[in-house]
């Protein structure tokens, strides 16, 4: 009989997230998940002191970082140090790394809410009413605020990113694992962001999301492309989130809910076969 791999799983059961129950997600996915693997729930703030015990780290609803700062950038530098295989792994470009690469993609022509850091910058931007100030480092909108231009001329930028305040339809998120489409998600109400239902995304709709997957280049891991469609009804990219993406599965349906499951399951399969790194339990990885 093959021996199963340990997972350290990494979540905030007690996050209070606003409109939203992080710890009923992680319950069902860690129930499903102990089917293939030996696996073990801990805060993010143990999370470096008990890695060594397993093959990997799923960081999944852990919380923002911002609210453990030390404690994460401590796991990151052990993590790297050890070697230990860490899911998603820490070299994504996007939220993971905070928010600039808003800017890179700004820069690069992406279709991306235009972001600037500076006020002389701000010529970049196309006209607007009102801006949104938003932190580097920021999560859940936490320190988000919203200005005129009044308002924004007083703004001290420091840490800060500035975009003008979109009109848009709905926001829609398209969720991946490793580069492959899951399924999708939209606030058919702007007012009422957290009530999502299911949304059918056209060829384009995907063209557009898997442009920010091929541009983060993570081979394992599940993300999350965050988007709004505009009042002339184009999409532009809002965040990509790469760490620990809420994934909505209470909204799915039990069919596309277990395809999930097993998606994920079978990419955690692939990602201890061939990721460099090791893990601590002495067990070995299958397939190693």
């Amino acid at each position: 009989m093959r021996e199963r791999s340990g997972i350290l799983f990494v979540t905030d059961l007690a996050y209070p997230a606003r409109g939203r129950r992080y710890c009923d997600e992680d319950i069902f996915l860690t129930s499903r998940l102990r089917e293939e693997f030996d696996l073990a729930l801990c805060h993010p703030r143990d999370a470096a002191a008990l890695m060594d015990g397993f093959d990997a780290v799923v960081v999944r609803n852990s919380g923002p970082v911002l609210h453990y700062r030390e404690q994460f950038d401590a796991f990151r530098r052990r993590a790297a140090e050890r070697g230990t295989r860490v899911y998603n792994p820490l070299t994504g470009r996007g939220d993971m790394a905070g928010k600039d690469y808003l800017l890179e993609l700004t820069t690069t022509g992406h279709p991306v809410i235009p972001t600037v850091e500076r006020p002389a910058d701000l010529h970049l931007l196309p006209p607007a009413e009102r801006y949104v100030a938003k932190p580097k480092a920021g999560a859940d909108s936490i320190g988000l605020s919203v200005l005129d231009p009044a308002g924004l001329a007083r703004l001290c930028w420091d840490g800060l990113l500035v975009q003008p305040l979109v009109d848009f339809r709905y926001e829609v998120s398209f969720y991946f694992v490793d580069d492959a489409f899951q399924y999708a998600l939209y606030a058919p109400d702007p007012a009422r962001r957290w009530e999502l239902a299911p949304y059918s995304p056209t060829g384009p709709d995907l063209d557009f999301a898997r442009r920010f997957i091929d541009w983060n280049t993570l081979e394992h891991g599940i993300q999350r492309v965050d988007a709004c469609r505009t009042a002339t009804g184009e999409l532009l990219l809002v965040e990509l989130e790469d760490l620990n993406p809420y994934l909505s599965l209470d909204v799915l349906p039990p069919p596309q809910r277990d395809a999930f499951v097993a998606a994920t399951a079978a990419s955690l399969h692939r990602f201890l076969r061939t990721a460099p790194g090791r893990g601590g339990s002495g067990r070995g990885v299958p397939g190693e």
